[in-house]
């Protein structure tokens, strides 16, 4: 199946797993325990598939693209935190509300980025070899964003260690894709 009738389908593909998520949890109460244990190792696979499909060792031709890089990163991390912390102001004051709303706007979904950039007809290619830059700076950001737009209700302790977490979830799957990428261009060139 291509890439593309998968993105065409994804809403179906997830209204699929949820329902068969539910099931499941129905029928094994019990299974979420072991699922659970599951969750991280399947998001470092997910992320690693998705950064091997990034020319990593090639990005330097991606970034030559300025006015993209720049309009991306100026909507991503300056326009976008602007809006959000507008938003959040309309927003009771209920920390574990703010905080949900603050984490869902501030660090969305790459792959958003990645599909809407593909269905607005601009360069896909462009838009995933961004996804790891984009993903680093969310999470370095974050806690700069958390603190600025935070009320003193909100504690922001654990973040150090989870801020770690994150960041090696993302680069191990990073460096492996391009580990990945390197072996691939030697097997190519023998």
């Amino acid at each position: 199946m291509l890439r593309i009738t998968l993105e065409r389908q994804q809403v179906w593909i997830y209204l699929v797993a949820i329902f068969c998520g539910l099931v499941i949890s129905h029928q094994w109460p019990s299974i979420g325990l072991f699922l659970e244990q599951l969750l991280w190792p399947v998001l470092i696979v997910l992320l690693y598939t998705t950064f091997v499909q990034v020319p990593l060792l090639h990005l330097r031709d991606a970034f030559r693209d300025r006015g993209f890089i720049s309009a991306a990163l100026l909507g991503n991390f300056i326009l976008l935190p602007l809006l959000v912390w507008g938003l959040v102001e309309f927003l009771p004051n209920q920390p574990a509300l703010r905080l949900g709303v603050l984490l869902v706007l501030l660090v969305p979904c790459t792959d958003w980025f990645i599909t809407f950039t593909q269905l607005g007809r601009g360069s896909s290619a462009h838009a995933l070899a961004l996804a790891p830059v984009l993903l680093l700076l969310q999470i370095l950001l974050l806690p700069v964003y958390l603190w600025g737009m935070n009320d003193a209700d909100l504690s922001l302790e654990g973040m150090p260690q989870s801020l770690l977490a994150a960041l090696l979830i993302i680069l191990l799957p990073l460096i492996c894709a391009a580990i990945s990428e390197r072996w691939m261009e030697l097997d190519r060139s023998a």
